[in-house]
């Protein structure tokens, strides 16, 4: 079914879904709570005791995490003959892009899109065609795309004075001279497309290592977006409000700490184009980037012809011997070790750290040169029916409350084609406690109690439905990822630490998001993707 149809039927089906369940009284619902990963974490940190290794293995390769960056590089490796290889899973199978499935129905416990890939992302536009996503001219500038991946409409609407208006920007009942600034920096981002530096490379390039290194340029990653926007002028609050919402919404981190250079970034690296989607379409899935992983396996496994290339189990030691890294790896059922000739540490940089002797070795010091990692809250919502809306612009994929204190909620089911509204369906909110510090942040995630929690999950929903949201809220699970990103803070292009990790070329190697100072899938895919060129003797170029 097209687009267009299911947007006429859904018109004239939304009482109809409305009304389908209303809970005669209100009742909060009780939260299912995970902490993905912070057990092992912490015995980690806490430098645990692990029983004997049982059993042992060799392979010539070792990926120590499945996150994006691991299966990339395992996928690069499978595509490109290279089989003898294992990726031990780690603590949360496929990390920040996991989904959770409950009743029948899917939905992210962490990212959930993917910006349509520009030219310069030809690792990714590589990875789509592979998995059938792009469906021809992979190389084009506008790729015919999966229409079922290609996010359907209504995209995103802003709930501001008690109505639902389209697009996150407020762009109405401003006075001019606010709208004028909006329709400068607008202008600005579409001269910074395209603009390059004195080495002629793109000035904002995603992958980050494509990026100009023109001096005059970087110079914006010594002050604060902020301070940027102070400098050359912007003052309408409406715009500040919104560059700080994107901020939070991609770096987990406000835009009076955020690098100018990457507040920039955000918006000027993102040039994908799809012949059958207008601008700013995005890739989605009711699992969100789950989807991706899946593919992802299925054309490793297909590759390989087995699917015994994944183990479980976490890395909890690297060692470098005469034969090559010797990794020790703990599952619920026993430790066991790999000997192998390379080992790639595709996991967060503050979890490499303790699972090495000494990082520092390789030119990386955590304490001078670990990059901030903000803590989030991904907090999914199974809803029977669907609450009364406010008026204005009709229930989108991602909706957002202006000036809320979340980061507004994302409708997981909003793929899920139909002419009449699903009965059920599922609101993923989303919330980086950017007001905090970090440190502060991670801490009261521990002790706040389930309704504390539950509280801050709900605080834009209660906000665009009052407490009749909780007629219809049945279900509540609440990931708490207390390092969830990486944040790109002042000074973050030119961390000698990170600069050395990327360069690492030895018998272990580095790839995750964290060496690009954010997290995004197109960094975390390719250094997962550079470090598989690495093994095979072809270095990715970087120009």
């Amino acid at each position: 079914m097209r687009r267009r149809s299911f947007l006429l039927g859904a018109a004239t089906a939304a009482i109809a879904g409305s009304a389908g369940y209303y809970r005669a009284r209100i009742v909060e619902t009780t939260p299912e709570i995970h902490y993905p990963g912070m057990q092992a974490g912490h015995a980690l940190r806490d430098g645990a005791a692990w029983p004997q290794p049982s059993a042992s293995h060799k392979r010539d390769v070792v990926i120590l995490g499945s996150g994006v960056a691991g299966l990339s590089c395992a996928w690069k490796l499978a595509r490109e003959g290279h089989t003898d290889f294992l990726v031990v899973q780690g603590p949360e199978p496929e990390g920040n892009a996991a989904a959770g499935l409950r009743d029948g129905l899917d939905y992210p416990l962490g990212a959930h899109y993917l910006p349509l890939p520009s030219l310069a992302s030809t690792h990714v536009r590589e990875m789509l065609a592979d998995f059938g996503i792009i469906e021809r001219g992979a190389s084009d500038a506008r790729p015919y795309y999966d229409e079922t991946a290609l996010v359907h409409s209504p995209q995103e609407r802003l709930l501001r004075g008690g109505h639902w208006e389209e697009n996150l920007l407020p762009m109405s009942g401003l006075p001019e001279a606010d709208l004028a600034q909006h329709r400068k920096f607008l202008a600005l981002i579409d001269r910074l497309h395209t603009q390059t530096g004195n080495d002629g490379r793109k000035v904002f390039c995603i992958p980050l290592a494509h990026s100009s290194q023109d001096p005059a340029w970087r110079a914006l990653d010594a002050i604060t977006f902020r301070q940027w926007l102070e400098r050359e002028g912007y003052t309408s609050p409406a715009l500040h409000w919104y560059l700080n919402y994107c901020c939070r919404d991609d770096y987990g981190a406000r835009y009076d700490v955020v690098s100018a250079w990457a507040g920039l970034h955000y918006f000027a690296s993102r040039d994908g184009h799809a012949a059958n989607a207008g601008e700013g379409a995005v890739l989605t899935w009711p699992g969100g980037l789950s989807t991706l992983m899946q593919r992802m396996r299925d054309a490793i496994t297909q590759k390989l012809g087995h699917a015994g290339w994944l183990a479980a189990g976490m890395a909890v030691r690297v060692q470098e011997t005469p034969a090559g890294p010797l990794v020790t790896c703990l599952s619920s059922a026993a430790a066991y070790t790999v000997q192998a000739r390379r080992a790639v540490c595709a996991m967060p940089l503050f979890v490499a750290q303790r699972i090495l002797p000494d990082i520092r070795a390789y030119g990386y010091d955590p304490a001078a040169h670990a990059p901030p990692h903000a803590p989030w809250m991904v907090s999914n919502f199974v809803m029977e029916g669907y609450p009364a809306e406010a008026p204005g612009e009709p229930l989108s994929w991602d909706n957002v409350v202006y000036q809320g204190k979340a980061l507004g909620y994302v409708v997981s089911t909003h793929q899920l084609l139909r002419v009449a509204r699903t009965p059920r369906c599922v609101f993923t909110a989303y919330h980086a406690l950017s007001e905090m510090k970090p440190d502060t942040a991670r801490d009261w995630l521990t002790r706040a109690s389930p309704e504390e929690l539950r509280a801050e999950a709900a605080s834009d929903l209660v906000a665009a439905y009052g407490q009749e949201f909780w007629r219809h809220a049945r279900q509540l699970e609440i990931t708490v990822r207390g390092h969830a990103m990486a944040s790109p803070l002042c000074g973050y292009l030119s961390n000698p630490g990170l600069a050395a990790l990327r360069d690492v070329d030895g018998p272990v190697l580095f790839a995750h998001a964290d060496l690009s100072g954010y997290s995004v899938f197109e960094e975390a895919s390719w250094w997962g993707v550079a470090a598989a060129g690495r093994i095979m003797g072809r270095k990715l170029s970087q120009s």
